[in-house]
């Protein structure tokens, strides 16, 4: 994904919240529900359609250190894949391993600190802050608390993976 193309998303992630638009019946009730679905790993992902997408329940009901809810996983006009998740983090919850990816990830704090390391630099982000990860630099995030929990809002965007 070229600068211009990441310009026009920044409406959308300037909105995030805007993903789960209240009006419904935007889209047909099949392709927002199967939009909504996490696809087989390499399976191509579905276009997705303006419209309301609520959180899709988490596969595992148990409480973990680490709990994501799901909004959407799709593809955008001109290949680009969006896909926008909330994940809470209980006190302590240990660091997803440092990776990479093809897409951009940005992060919306909700609640308590978390403690993103992007290409080698750890900053702490609070409550109201918001964390970006350019495509291909290293990262990881996680709670900075041991006794508060922490929660944010993600969204990706960039190229099929």
């Amino acid at each position: 994904m070229n600068r211009r193309e990441f310009s026009s998303l920044l409406s959308l992630l300037a909105a995030a919240s805007a993903l789960a638009p209240k009006a419904e019946g935007q889209a047909p009730a099949a392709a927002t529900a199967a939009s909504a679905q996490q696809p087989m790993p390499h399976a191509p992902l579905e276009q997705l359609v303006s419209g309301r997408y609520p959180q899709i329940e988490p596969t595992n009901p148990h409480p973990s250190p680490r709990m994501s809810k799901h909004f959407l996983i799709g593809m955008l006009p001109d290949n680009i894949r969006l896909e926008s998740h909330f994940t809470h983090l209980a006190p302590g919850a240990p660091p997803e391993p440092i990776g990479t990816h093809k897409h951009t990830e940005i992060w919306f704090i909700h609640e308590g600190t978390a403690r993103l390391m992007t290409a080698g630099v750890t900053r702490d982000l609070a409550a109201g802050e918001m964390g970006v990860c350019i495509a291909g630099d290293q990262h990881t995030i996680y709670n900075a608390s041991q006794t508060e929990p922490a929660s944010y809002f993600v969204v990706t965007v960039g190229p099929p993976e």
